[in-house]
């Protein structure tokens, strides 16, 4: 005996639970990848189903759609939702979904005179600019503050008039207006909620088309903290690499002479070992003389200075038949007196006092 289909309303409330749940999960588990593809495999049907059924025609005023057939308008948006909570091997391709779903979702809506002023300005802007849309246009920094608070003041005025509808329609004896304007105040909400997520679409796109772009660049060039064997203009910042020769070559330039002499020590390995030591190798740069090797290096350099006398050492006693000098020895041990009474032994320590 064949099973009956489900209906679309079973098949709705079905993806709203599952939706509701969603938040709980990890999202890199299982668990989470199972009960999104059962939402979005639930409102694919939903849409397929409302198709069959022309529940909503461009004829028609919002009047005219029945109270429970008003809360299928929100499939659209539901979908796309759940399709952005992917990260599929296509990442690119579920997003352009999921702007394709809210644009349906926005049209359809504007068919029937549910967008209000704001909203339909915003939509109408990103009819204009797919490619490039964003809430805040302006470069302004006031004028972007200005925007974000207003938003943020109407998606909490949002929540709270959606929260008391939902508690009202929780009544016993709850009337048809009551769930009507739950359902128109839904709607508002995840109009609020789509034009957000339209514009993070437009800029992950972007990132994502940033990124295509610059990988075959990036497969096209060699690495740039390696050296390429037989390109000594190559850069490289570390200097225990497996082109370096695992570090041995001290002084750098040639391994051979013109005669073939070698010039420095080298190991030849094979490709194994190389991939080997890449992978086993420490984060840091490794030290490729030691402290003896470089002071000889620096002094062949010039960069120690040999002689210079010794600050230490004790100076000659000047001669007391010259004045000159007597003088001057007098006046350096006097001036380095007051020198001493003015400045006592610590204080210059602030930080130790009581």
């Amino acid at each position: 005996m064949d099973t009956p289909e489900p209906s679309l309303k079973a098949l709705f409330n079905q993806a709203k639970k599952q939706q509701e749940g969603l938040d709980s999960l990890d999202p890199r588990s299982a668990a989470f990848k199972h009960a999104l593809q059962s939402i979005i495999d639930n409102l694919e049907q939903c849409r397929r189903l409302i198709q069959d059924l022309s529940l909503f025609s461009t004829n028609e005023e919002v009047e005219d759609i029945s109270t429970q057939d008003l809360q299928y308008l929100t499939v659209d948006c539901l979908l796309a939702e759940a399709k952005i909570r992917g990260y599929g091997d296509n990442r690119q391709s579920s997003l352009q979904d999921a702007a394709g779903l809210f644009e349906q979702f926005l049209t359809r809506l504007d068919q029937y005179g549910l967008l209000g002023a704001s909203d339909r300005e915003l939509y109408e802007r990103y009819l204009e600019q797919r490619s490039s849309f964003r809430i805040v246009s302006s470069n302004s920094p006031e004028e972007k503050r200005r925007i974000k608070i207003s938003r943020f003041q109407e998606e909490k005025s949002l929540k709270q008039r959606l929260q008391y509808l939902r508690d009202e329609s929780n009544k016993s004896n709850v009337d048809d207006e009551t769930i009507r304007s739950l359902y128109l105040a839904e709607i508002a909400f995840l109009v609020n909620k789509a034009f957000s997520s339209l514009d993070m679409i437009t800029q992950e796109l972007e990132i994502l088309s940033q990124m295509r772009h610059a990988e075959p660049a990036r497969q096209g060039s060699p690495p740039s903290d390696q050296r390429v064997p037989g390109r000594p203009d190559s850069y490289s910042e570390r200097l225990d690499g497996p082109a370096t020769m695992a570090g041995l070559g001290k002084r750098g330039g040639p391994l051979l002479s013109t005669s073939g002499k070698p010039l420095q020590p080298f190991t030849i390995t094979d490709k194994r070992t190389q991939l080997r030591q890449g992978v086993f190798r420490p984060g840091h740069n490794l030290p490729t003389m030691s402290i003896d090797e470089y002071l000889e290096e620096e002094r062949r350099r010039g960069g120690i200075i040999d002689g210079g006398g010794n600050a230490n050492a004790p100076q000659p006693e000047p001669d007391e038949d010259n004045m000159e000098q007597v003088d001057a020895a007098t006046m350096k041990a006097r001036e380095w007196d007051e020198f001493v009474e003015a400045n006592p032994k610590g204080a210059g320590n602030t930080l130790n006092r009581g």
